[in-house]
């Protein structure tokens, strides 16, 4: 395939807004089409880890997200009780993987990466399908209800369900139950005072986490059928499952409204895609490796991908080469500590606190390894030089 001139980029969440900043900035015109009707996101905070820091360095963008974000400090790992577990050394965690691990609004991640972009670059109501996805000797085309659009690159971003890898791997049996939903809420909490903490429980886990602006970042999931939905309130089901928790789960709890709780059933892909492409047209994100939420790494892959995709983007069996063995190495592992993390088994969750506990106990470096090949990737090509990668430098 010869250097791509034109891209369309099918899904304007953050894969699809990076993959264009990328390609833009490699001289590439590049529509991105959105079928909401506006770019702000549904979704609540992000956490983004060292590898997709990096990532964001190679557009440019990766200071300015460390200073729009909040760098997590040490935090810890609790029974609903309150025990501690064990703690995350953030020092040792920045000094390990070349960099802090910063938390975020979505909203904030899409507002930066859509201003790297010309005016007019974003289509939002706009439903796109790819109806060819082209050869080494013909564009791919997109269909919209405006008309159809050639390209030389199509990236599709559309998510979880997405229609693009049904019509490129209609034999893919597609993204499946995870066992388990998740409720978030953003709320202003100005007076909180509490470290990071994530809590394990029996088939249940909640995590609170401060912003930069005041706010309060918090998470829960639990075991349950696929569907099910509170019958009067997310809010009351959350008090029901967590409202005798440790501090500050309670009081965060007392602070939520009912309008302010997302939930959403977990759904990842298993088995993996033969290939993340298929003539002109590349997946990225969730629409190639979706996974449980449990690594973090969710959007963190996705803005890899992005900027992997733009470095081989005159060659897509390359893109494939480099990020299929990676993600669905990430993606496993994201299942099998969703299953740790989500123990129903008494017996199981006394044998696995104590496991933790005592590694804990051993030095952060232990508690740390498992992030080992994960956090401290770096993308292809010179990045831009952050001046800002670790704690103490800003």
């Amino acid at each position: 395939m010869t250097q791509p001139k034109r891209a369309v980029v099918i899904g304007g969440g953050i894969g699809g807004l990076t993959a264009a900043a990328a390609l833009h900035q490699r001289g590439l015109e590049v529509t991105v089409l959105e079928r909401a009707p506006s770019l702000e996101p549904v979704g609540a905070a992000i956490s983004l880890a060292p590898n997709s820091l990096r990532a964001l360095d190679v557009i440019g963008l990766g200071d300015e997200i460390r200073d729009l974000a909040a760098w997590q400090g040490d935090g810890v790992l609790c029974t609903p009780s309150g025990r501690r577990l064990s703690r995350t050394d953030a020092a040792a965690a920045a000094e390990r993987f070349g960099g802090p691990l910063v938390l975020l609004h979505r909203a904030t991640l899409v507002t930066s990466l859509a201003a790297c972009l010309p005016p007019g670059t974003v289509r939002t109501g706009v439903t796109a399908t790819v109806a060819d996805p082209g050869s080494v000797d013909r564009p791919a085309r997109v269909s919209t209800p405006g008309g159809d659009l050639d390209a030389d690159l199509v990236v599709a971003a559309d998510g979880i369900h997405s229609a693009v890898r049904k019509t490129l791997f209609p034999d893919h049996p597609g993204a499946v139950y995870s066992g388990f939903t998740t409720w978030r809420v953003v709320i202003p909490l100005p007076d909180a005072r509490f470290a990071s903490h994530e809590t394990w429980g029996r088939g249940r886990l909640w995590g609170s986490h401060p912003l930069k602006d005041g706010r309060v970042y918090a998470y829960a999931a639990a075991t349950a059928p696929a569907g099910q939905r509170a019958l009067d309130d997310e809010r009351a089901e959350l008090l029901r499952l967590y409202g005798d928790w440790h501090h500050p789960v309670p009081a965060i709890l007392a602070a939520v409204r009912s309008e302010d709780v997302l939930r959403h059933d977990v759904h990842h892909l298993a088995p993996a895609l033969p290939a993340f492409h298929r003539g002109r047209v590349a997946l990225v994100g969730d629409a190639a490796h979706a996974m449980p939420p449990m690594l973090g790494q969710g959007g963190n892959q996705a803005i890899e991908d992005a900027i992997v995709l733009a470095h081989h983007r005159a060659d897509l069996a390359a893109y494939t080469a480099d990020r299929l063995p990676r993600t669905t190495a990430v993606a496993r592992k994201s299942v099998r500590i969703a299953r740790l993390n989500l123990l129903r088994n008494r017996a199981g969750i006394a044998v696995r606190d104590a496991l933790i506990a005592g590694v804990s106990k051993a030095g952060p470096a232990l508690l740390l390894r498992g992030f080992d090949g994960i956090a401290d990737w770096r993308p292809p090509g010179p990045p831009y030089a952050s001046v800002v990668s670790h704690p103490g430098t800003r």
